[in-house]
């Protein structure tokens, strides 16, 4: 049997629309240090950041199956963002909350090693995840529930 593609780009693109069209205002959670994440370091936190990704916030938006991508203003400075598919932890609306948080998929594990430009070897730790135990091992790893503060 052929392995499934990954349905992040698809479940993506379907909360989108449908925040869009119910008039709300999509919010993605973005996990910064994934590798070929370009977001402006300043406004990361913990590691994350959540970027207002409405067609009025942004410009030029593209959501591919490998990424999204656009540009925007932060602190009034153009950027350009990336965001490859594996850096994508939630979507949202502000407004209510609604949207959902990704589970994480095999084709978006990361190696546990891996080489950066300069050759040196870069390990990536894993999200808040604890030592698994043996039964822990089996079962799928699954990202933290997304907790809406207002």
């Amino acid at each position: 049997m052929k392995a499934l593609t990954p349905n992040r780009p698809y479940l993506l693109r379907a909360y989108y629309d449908w925040l869009m069209d119910n008039q709300l205002t999509p919010h993605v959670v973005v996990d910064a240090y994934v590798p070929g994440t370009q977001v402006p370091q300043q406004y990361v936190k913990d590691g994350q950041i959540v970027l207002n990704i409405t067609e009025s916030a942004v410009g030029g938006l593209q959501i591919t199956n490998e990424f999204i991508e656009f540009s925007a203003r932060f602190g009034g400075v153009p950027q350009q963002v990336l965001l490859p598919m594996a850096s994508i932890v939630a979507i949202y609306a502000r407004e209510n909350g609604a949207g959902t948080v990704f589970e994480l998929e095999e084709a978006y594990q990361l190696e546990d090693d891996i080489q950066d430009e300069s050759g040196l070897s870069v390990v990536k730790e894993p999200v808040a995840e604890s030592a698994a135990t043996e039964s822990e091992a089996k079962e799928p790893k699954r990202r933290g529930h997304l907790t809406l503060v207002k």
